[in-house]
Order: C-alpha cells, then sequence, then structure tokens
C-alpha cells in the first residue's frame, strides 16, 4: 500500500521551542513568539492544534507575526503525540488537562501578564472548548472558528433510536492519517472494495503500527470522556467569538453548540456569533477564481489574514486588554451569501424573519404556501439504493467545497436522485436563518439514509448547493416520518432563480454507504440494492420550510 509520511516542519526562526512539561511529566512542544523578540509581561494569545505547529498547511509563523504586530505574544503548540510532542496520539479525552496545564505554565512565564486568549480552526478550535473546561481563571476569552464540541467520534448508537446522524467517511480515517501517530500518514481508501475495514487494517500493517484512536472506535465504539465535567457549556462562561461557516461541513456541530449555549443564561451574556460565506478550509463564496487553489502562495495567505484574523482581534481587544465596551461588539454579525459585507442583528435568527412552507407534489414541484392536502392519502415514490452505484459526492474534499464550488444539476439527472423545483422567485428573496424538511419515508432494506440537498438553480440551469440535510433511519421496514435539519441560511436568491431539492440515498464518499444489509456500513462484506419510498402529498408527505427575511417565494 502506497502512503504519504508527512514528519514535522522546520521551527520558525521567529520562535522559541520549549517542550513544556505536563502534570502527567509529559512535554508537549510548545513554540513561543514574542514581539521584538522582548520579554516584557504581555497579552498572550495560546493555539493548540494537532496538524504542526511548523507546517505549511497550519502557517502558524504567519498568524503568530500578525498577532505579534497587534502587541499580543503568541504560544503555538503540538498538542499531546503530534509531530514534536511527547506522548500517545489520542484524539480528543487529553486536551481539558493539557490545556490547563499549558496555560498554567504561561501565566509563569516571564512574557505573560497573566491575560490568556485562545484562537483557531477545527481541532484547534476544539481544543479552546477542552481547555474553558478545565476553568483556568488566567483564560479571558477564546475565538473558535467552524468547529464543535462533538468533534469527530463515531455515532452513537443509543437503544430505542429511531432516527440519528449518518456517519462521515472521514470519521474512521482521521485516525488513520493525522491522528495515527506522531507524524501525518496520508493515502487513499479503495472504496471498490468490501470491507472499508480490510484497507484500514492494510494499512496499519504497511506501517508497522496501530492507532490507538481507531482501536477505541472500531468494531465497538468506546467514547471516553473529553471534558472535565460533561459540557464545557457547564464551566464558567468567559467570552467567545463563535465563528461559524455557511458552507462548512462541520457546521452542523457548531450549531448543535449554538442551541446549548443559547440554554444557558450566563454562557447567552458572554457569547457573540459570527458567520461568514466560507468553508472547512477558508474558501469564500465570492472567492476570485485565482485564489480557489489547492495550496495558498505566501501573497494569498497574507492577503488572508486581515480577514481570518481581525475579528478575534477586535474581540481581545476588548475582552482581554479592557479597552471598549462589550456592547462594541455586534451580538450576531453575518453575510448574506451573494453580497459583501457582514449584517449586525441583536439574535439568531434576527427579528422580523417568517417561515415559508413548500409543499411537494407527485409532479415534481414545490409549491409555495400551499396547505398539504389532508384528505388525500398521498403517493409513494420510489427509487433504488444500489451500493454498487451509489450517487457521488460533488467534490473530493468536502472540507473545501468552495475551492470548487461545483454545478449540481447534473447530479439530479441520474434515476436514484429525486429532483423537486420551486418557481423561479420574481424579485430577490433572503432566506435568511433555518431550514427544515418533514418527509414519510421506508425501504425494503432494513434501514435507510435520507440525504437532501437544496440548491439554487439560475435562468441558464446551473445549480449551486446553499443548504443540505441527512438523516439515518434506523428500523426503515415500517414507514416513518423525519424531520431533516437542512441547516442556517444567509443566502440571496435572485430574481428568476429558483429552489431545488436532490433527494437519494447516498452521498459517497463523503458519507458512509449503506450496503443494504443491516450490517455495518464500514465491516459489510456483502451488498443488497434496496428499494426506497418517499411520500408525496397528503398530511405527511414532503414539505420544506424555509426562512425569509425579505421577499417571498411564488
Amino acid at each position: 500500500m502506497e502512503y504519504l509520511h508527512i514528519g514535522p516542519g522546520p521551527i520558525s526562526t521567529l520562535a522559541t521551542q520549549y517542550m513544556v512539561r505536563m502534570r502527567d511529566a509529559v512535554h508537549l512542544a510548545t513554540d513561543v513568539y514574542l514581539p521584538g523578540g522582548n520579554v516584557i509581561p504581555g497579552d498572550t494569545v495560546l493555539i493548540r492544534l494537532p496538524y504542526d505547529k511548523s507546517g505549511e498547511y497550519t502557517f502558524i509563523a504567519n498568524i503568530a507575526e500578525y498577532f505579534m504586530a497587534r502587541g499580543y505574544r503568541v504560544v503555538a503548540q503540538d498538542v499531546r503525540g503530534k509531530f514534536r510532542s511527547e506522548g500517545q496520539a489520542l484524539l480528543f479525552v487529553n486536551e481539558a488537562d493539557d490545556g490547563y496545564d499549558t496555560i498554567e505554565w504561561i501565566t509563569q512565564q516571564p512574557f505573560s501578564n497573566g491575560n490568556v486568549a485562545m484562537w483557531g480552526d477545527s481541532y484547534y478550535g476544539y481544543t479552546q472548548w477542552a481547555a474553558v473546561s478545565s476553568q483556568h481563571p488566567a483564560l479571558k476569552a477564546i475565538s473558535p472558528r467552524v468547529t464543535g464540541t462533538q468533534l469527530g467520534e463515531p455515532v452513537q448508537r443509543a437503544a430505542g433510536d429511531i432516527t440519528r446522524r449518518v456517519e462521515w467517511g472521514i470519521t474512521l480515517m482521521y485516525p488513520l492519517t493525522y491522528f495515527h501517530s506522531q507524524d501525518a500518514y496520508f493515502w487513499d481508501v479503495d472504496w471498490t472494495t468490501r470491507p472499508y475495514s480490510a484497507a484500514a487494517e492494510d494499512f496499519m500493517e504497511t506501517v508497522g503500527a496501530r492507532s490507538p484512536s481507531y482501536d477505541l472506535w472500531y468494531p465497538q465504539p468506546v467514547y471516553l470522556p473529553r471534558f472535565r465535567a460533561g459540557s464545557p457549556f457547564d464551566a464558567r462562561p468567559v467570552p467567545v467569538l463563535h465563528v461559524i461557516g455557511w458552507w462548512d461541513n462541520c457546521a452542523p456541530l457548531s450549531w448543535a453548540d449554538e442551541v446549548e449555549l443559547a440554554k444557558r443564561p450566563a454562557w447567552a451574556l458572554n457569547h457573540y456569533l459570527r458567520i461568514e460565506p466560507m468553508d472547512h478550509e477558508g474558501y469564500i463564496f465570492l472567492e476570485a477564481d485565482e485564489d480557489r487553489v489547492e495550496t495558498r502562495s505566501l501573497a494569498q495567505i497574507e492577503a488572508l489574514l486581515p480577514r481570518l484574523l481581525d475579528p478575534a482581534i477586535e474581540f481581545f481587544e476588548i475582552f482581554v486588554r479592557g479597552n471598549g465596551r462589550p456592547e462594541d461588539i455586534p451580538k450576531v454579525s453575518w453575510n448574506l451569501a451573494g453580497t459583501e459585507g457582514m449584517r449586525e442583528s441583536s439574535s439568531w435568527p434576527p427579528t422580523g424573519v417568517r417561515s415559508s412552507t413548500l409543499v411537494a407534489d407527485s409532479a415534481g414541484n414545490l409549491v409555495a404556501n400551499a396547505s398539504p392536502d389532508g384528505a388525500s392519502c398521498g403517493t409513494d415514490i420510489t427509487w433504488e439504493h444500489n451500493p454498487n452505484d451509489l450517487v457521488p459526492s460533488s467534490v473530493p474534499n468536502a472540507f473545501a467545497f468552495l475551492s470548487v464550488l461545483p454545478d449540481e444539476a447534473g447530479i439530479g439527472l441520474r434515476s436514484d436522485v429525486l429532483v423537486f423545483d420551486s418557481r423561479p422567485v420574481a424579485h430577490t428573496v433572503e432566506l435568511v436563518g433555518p431550514v427544515t424538511a418533514k418527509a414519510r419515508i421506508h425501504s425494503s432494506g432494513p434501514n435507510m439514509d435520507l440525504f437532501l440537498r437544496l440548491l439554487d438553480v439560475s435562468p441558464e440551469g446551473s445549480a449551486v448547493r446553499i443548504g443540505r440535510g441527512q438523516v439515518h433511519l434506523v428500523d426503515a421496514t415500517q414507514a416513518t416520518t423525519v424531520e431533516v435539519d437542512l441547516g442556517q441560511l444567509g443566502y440571496q436568491l435572485r430574481e428568476g432563480h429558483l429552489l431545488r431539492l436532490h433527494i437519494s440515498s447516498s452521498d459517497f464518499p463523503e458519507f458512509v454507504p449503506l450496503p443494504g444489509t443491516g450490517e455495518n456500513p464500514w465491516g459489510a462484506t456483502e451488498v443488497v440494492s434496496t428499494t426506497q419510498s418517499l411520500l408525496v402529498g397528503g398530511a405527511d408527505g414532503l414539505s420544506l420550510t424555509v426562512s425569509i427575511l425579505k421577499g417571498m417565494l411564488s
């Protein structure tokens, strides 16, 4: 088996590396960046990440230089077991205590004035929530981006579940790439051969070592505690600038945290939401084509930094340095995708948002302002789920969706994809807030996955995905009505455009496909085609509910 092995990059000349001792005598590699190289007490920004503090992918040295120009000391650390740090590479479970111990170390250094903030994306957004749960008093503010407190683990299969999340394809690959061991390994799964678990075993045999995280998660998942309490939201609140991307594939995790934060008054007071038209890797909806590149140049990185860091710096200026009032930061700042600039509101969704429901009919229409016909039983529309001919994911890398921004119209030409269209809008509509769907489904197989993609279709026929949702029906032998969350929107549907729903049973390989036999998809060896059914019409027929700030659907 071929794979790419990547070790740590060279330490930046701007940094000094220290091996910082944790409470169990494990030492973590920690770079310290000091403005002007002077050891003068000041505010510190801590970044804890598993992707190599010295690597090109994370460009931490450029980020540190930008923070230093604003007077911040920067501490960047490889988390336990990764790259230059000691210990075992074990996902999630050590970040609370290691975060506390690292903050404690910072406060004892001559460059620290006792104030620490944290910043970072994805896993190094997660390490911020873990540190919050440790309740170190020196942690004054955090700015987690495109992340969630429940990042990463396999879907928990609780007894009595009717539905649950669909499993990401990345879930069991992540502990075999970035978290296999100290270095990173990149390799491709042979998705044409089952079981997929055999490829994982082949890889670990080839490199001569097993992945502790993989062995915890498969074949029988073990869920180790992540936080000192059940949730970081049970800890003492700190001011948080919570950044979500409209096209981030991890956005459902971010929005789930948003719901939990809103339930706690003390956290709600300290919570500030920022929503940007970006994906997980930071590509932007209206980005120039020349900037949609896999590897950004130094000039592109430097051009990215103000958008990436200025909101956090403005936030830290108030909540770490005390320069200004909390009221100077909007509770919610958000972009209406398709337009420039940010809008502000006191809550999410903004005041004035109203719901509009579209009802599907058997002719493939989504009819606005229609009431379900309670007197009708409706009609079942069927399609085949063939595990040997799966509906393809629209991009090769779901984390960088906007680097491609694909036209998805062609996917709707498949016989195993149902298509429903609204009428073109007469005037521009601002879709702002949650989108949900109701569907009554069943299958000839024991279980079923349902995927919905919401598209903006132009008059020329091109289709851009603006929302999506998916759900796994545990027992699909009986018709069941399911609610599907398609996420949140901040999107401008322009005059002459229409909404389209694509409905299918697979989205491969972004999500692990069901074999049709009821077996665990990762370990299944045999596959069976199944017939899927969706009810259209009647009181329980397919409907889509969108949120509108301005305009109306016709």
